[in-house]
Parts: C-alpha cells; sequence; structure tokens
C-alpha cells in the first residue's frame, strides 16, 4: 500500500507541475477562459473527452450497470454522447463565429442583459453537483488508499485542495495540458486493467455471456412498463439536452483553433467518449463475476457504496503494476473533470452575473474576479458534496435538470426560430424552472419525469411570450445570430 501511495502522490505531483507551468501562458482573460482560440485538433479532441469521462464514467456509470443494465445507464454514456454530437453540429460553429467569451454571452448578445443573468445563474447553479461529484469520487480514492485512515469528509477536502491549485491558477490552458495528460494515462491505464480483469473472470467471452443471461443487455423496458419508459427519456433527454447549454461545453468548442476544429474536435471526443465508456462497465461487471459478494454493496441505503466496487477489487486482487495504471487513470479522470467543472461555473458567474453590473472593470481586475469566483465555488462545491450521499451519477443527472428547464429552449430558440423575443426567453426560463419545481414538490413520484414537465413547458412559454404582445421590450441582435448561423465561408 505504501509503494502505490507513493506513486499515486508523484502521478498528483506530475499533474500539478504540468498545469502551473501551463499557467506560465495566462497573460489575459481570454486566455484563462478560452486558452487564447489556439488549441489544434488533438488537444481540443483530448479536452472533449476528458473533460466528459469523469469519476462517475469510470466509479458510477459502471457500478450503475452492474446493478441494472444498460437500461440503467441511459443517460450517461447515451444521453451525454449525444449531447456532444448535437453541440458539434448544431452550436459550435455558430458559437465560434460570434467571438463569444462564454455561454452567458449568447443570450447576452441575442436577448439583453436580463436573460444573460437570468440563465447564466441558472448554468452556474447547475455545476454544483456535478462538481461535487468529482470532489466526491477524489475523496473517495484518497479514503480507499489511506486504508481508511483517512475519514471520507477528509478526503473530499484534500482532494478538493488539490485540484484548486493549479486550475486557479492557469485556467484553461492548465485544463488543456493537464488534459491531455490524462487521456493518455486514462487511455492505457483502463485497457491493461480491463485486460487483466477479463482474464481474471475467465475471459471477455464468459463476462458477456453471463451478462446476457442476467439481462444486463437488455436496454429497453417492457413495453407495458410506461413509467420505466418515461424514466429512461428523462435520464436521456436530461443529459442530451440539458448539457448542451453549459459552460465547460462552450469552452472547448470556442477554445479551438478554428470553427472546423471545433466541430472535429468535439465529435472525435464524443465519439472516443462513447466507445471508451464501456471499458469501466466491463471492470466493473467482470468483477462482480469475479467476486460475486461484492453485490452486497448494492443494498447500502448510502448510494456512494456501489462506487466502491472497482476500488475494492483491485486494492484486494489486482498486482501493484494494475494499482497503479488504475488508479493513475482513475485520477486522470477525476482531475480532467473537476478542473474543467469548476472552471466552467466561474467563467459565467463572473462574466455574465458579476461583471455587468461593472462595465469599466479592468482585465486585470476580471482576471483576479476569476481566480475569487472559482475558489468561492470551490467551497460552495465541496459544502454540498459533503453533506450528499447520492450517487456520482444521480448528482451529474440532477445537475443537469437546471440548464435543461431553464437555459435549453432559449438557446435553441435564440439560434433557429427567428421570432424568439426577450419576454420569449425571460418566460420559458422562469416559467420552466418553476414548473418543474412545483411537478418536483408536488408529484416528484409521478408518471412522467418534473424535469419533461418542465421542459414542455420551457417550449410553450417561449412559444407564447415570443408571439403575444410585447410588455418586456426587445433587447440583443437577433441579426447577429442568424448571420452567424447562415455564414458561408
Amino acid at each position: 500500500m505504501n509503494t502505490l501511495v507513493i506513486f499515486v502522490a508523484a502521478y498528483v505531483a506530475v499533474t500539478i507541475t504540468i498545469g502551473l507551468i501551463a499557467a506560465r501562458r495566462v497573460r489575459n482573460a481570454k486566455d484563462y477562459l478560452v486558452a487564447g482560440r489556439g488549441l489544434p485538433l488533438y488537444m481540443n479532441a483530448a479536452t472533449v473527452f476528458a473533460t466528459w469521462f469523469g469519476a462517475e464514467t469510470v466509479l458510477s456509470v459502471s457500478a450503475t450497470f452492474a446493478k441494472d443494465g444498460l437500461g440503467g445507464i441511459a443517460g450517461d454514456p447515451f444521453g451525454a454522447s449525444a449531447c456532444l454530437v448535437l453541440a458539434a453540429i448544431f452550436f459550435a460553429r455558430v458559437f465560434y463565429r460570434l467571438d463569444l467569451m462564454t455561454i452567458g454571452d449568447f443570450y447576452k448578445k441575442r436577448y439583453g442583459k436580463g436573460v444573460e443573468v437570468l440563465t447564466s445563474l441558472a448554468i452556474a447553479a447547475s455545476y454544483l453537483g456535478w462538481t461535487s461529484a468529482q470532489m466526491t469520487a477524489l475523496g473517495l480514492v484518497i479514503h480507499v488508499l489511506s486504508g481508511g485512515a483517512l475519514a471520507l469528509n477528509t478526503a473530499i477536502v484534500l482532494g478538493a485542495a488539490v485540484v484548486l491549485v493549479y486550475t486557479v491558477f492557469g485556467g484553461m490552458w492548465s485544463v488543456a495540458f493537464t488534459d491531455l495528460f490524462q487521456t493518455v494515462v486514462i487511455l492505457i491505464g483502463l485497457t491493461l486493467v480491463a485486460f487483466l480483469v477479463g482474464g481474471q473472470a475467465g475471459g471477455v467471452d464468459k463476462v458477456l455471456a453471463q451478462a446476457a443471461a442476467e439481462g444486463k443487455f437488455s436496454f429497453f423496458p417492457a413495453s407495458s412498463d410506461a413509467k420505466a419508459w418515461w424514466a429512461m427519456a428523462g435520464a436521456f433527454f436530461t443529459f442530451a439536452f440539458g448539457s448542451i447549454p453549459q459552460q465547460d461545453v462552450f469552452q472547448r468548442m470556442t477554445s479551438a483553433r478554428n470553427e472546423d476544429t471545433a466541430v472535429r474536435g468535439t465529435l472525435i471526443g464524443a465519439s472516443v467518449y462513447f466507445l471508451f465508456a464501456f471499458v469501466p462497465v466491463f471492470i466493473a461487471y467482470a468483477a462482480l463475476v469475479t467476486n460475486p459478494e461484492m453485490s452486497k454493496l448494492f443494498a447500502s441505503e448510502d448510494g456512494r457504496e456501489i462506487q466502491r466496487i472497482l476500488p475494492d477489487l483491485v486494492l484486494g486482487r489486482m498486482p501493484l503494476w494494475a494499482q497503479v495504471m488504475f488508479f493513475g487513470a482513475l485520477l486522470s479522470a477525476i482531475l480532467s473533470t473537476a478542473s474543467g467543472a469548476l472552471l466552467a461555473p466561474t467563467a459565467t458567474f463572473a462574466e455574465n452575473v458579476i461583471r455587468p453590473f461593472y462595465p469599466q472593470m479592468t482585465d486585470r481586475t476580471f482576471l483576479l474576479l476569476l481566480r475569487v469566483t472559482l475558489v468561492t465555488f470551490t467551497v460552495a462545491a465541496l459544502l454540498f458534496a459533503l453533506n450528499s450521499t447520492s450517487t456520482m451519477y444521480e448528482m451529474v443527472q440532477n445537475a443537469y435538470k437546471v440548464t435543461l428547464v431553464g437555459a435549453f429552449v432559449p438557446l435553441v430558440a435564440g439560434v433557429y426560430w427567428r421570432p424568439a423575443t426577450t419576454q420569449g426567453a425571460l418566460a420559458s426560463s422562469i416559467g420552466g424552472l418553476l414548473v418543474w419545481l412545483a411537478a418536483e414538490a408536488l408529484a416528484g413520484d409521478g408518471l412522467i419525469p418534473p424535469q419533461l414537465i418542465g421542459l414542455a413547458a420551457s417550449v410553450l412559454f417561449m412559444v407564447v411570450g415570443s408571439l403575444a404582445p410585447q410588455v418586456v421590450a426587445r433587447h440583443g441582435d437577433a441579426a447577429a445570430v442568424l448571420r452567424a448561423r447562415t455564414h458561408r465561408d
């Protein structure tokens, strides 16, 4: 164990060093937020993959499959991958041509300051769940590696401090360089572990045969189970649509060196993510084949317990080299996602919630504001993580519900529906959020998931609010967005 801890500590030190060296490239806010729009294709694709391939993919999605099969993971990787494909095809070029710093800037340009602040608050708040999931995972790794000597909550605090150190200084440049390094570690590390675990379980054929025999490959519910169908739709669309109006997706597309790279990098990252997400799924199920007693973790009232399947297997049954490769890959997945998840809400809140009230702010002062905001958000996410017993998969899904009902429809309408107005966007965002919250309170266990009710309300309020007599004055530049959408090189 001591040798493993030394290797892991050395890996973390290397990651922090890479991040701090990359921080030397930061000269202004544009460097900090979108890496100066200078990422080549391979780095752009790596940031998309590494940011999406997080702790929930390795620990929680894999464990959820082991428990519920493909039907339990409709949101991630299926919905999550669909999000990236849709974002690349329908939004990447528009965002790039508009030369924006944050996704909140789109709402400002299209609808004006009021919609900008409202949607940016919703987007920033949505990151609490996602960021907390990464902190929980990092704490879990530290807790496991310490042999229980460090309490889980103490380990979560320590992990949050590690991510904060290099992200606060280097912003997107640090995220990009560490993502590239971490992508290589993830791909190599988990592939080697998968071969080893599969061999211990009796081979790939045996693992797949047992999974098929237990119905794990059944994706769709029984035709008569309407509630299960609605639950699957809720999970899929929460990820597929709710993830699109997110700053981290926007940031990766607009950090590319040109718009073609923005599209291709996102599509490549999405493809690699979808395919490789099934590697930890295979490892987790092979772990249950090897040691069926691990299924007892499914009965725990603390949802976080099932996420111990892979760490417990690796520490209990793997040689040292495999332990090093697994925990190196796991830490890579966590750190790459956590850094992006901290930077994204920081950018949105500082640029689109605070800065509009201080338009004369200098670039140097804004850089300081970004770093102070990042520290503040880290503390908020840390408190959320310390008080949650949900699985990381649930935490991430809950995060995207906010943007699904409060930001998705104004984004789509702003790009593709010319009659959309400021009044319609305000009605859509506020109405969607209120209806969703009411549905959660009054019919949380009903047939239709509350977030889908909120989404339908958001669409209705957008149409009615835009076509009704305009009480709220129109703001923004709809023509500029239309030109960006229809522009041809």
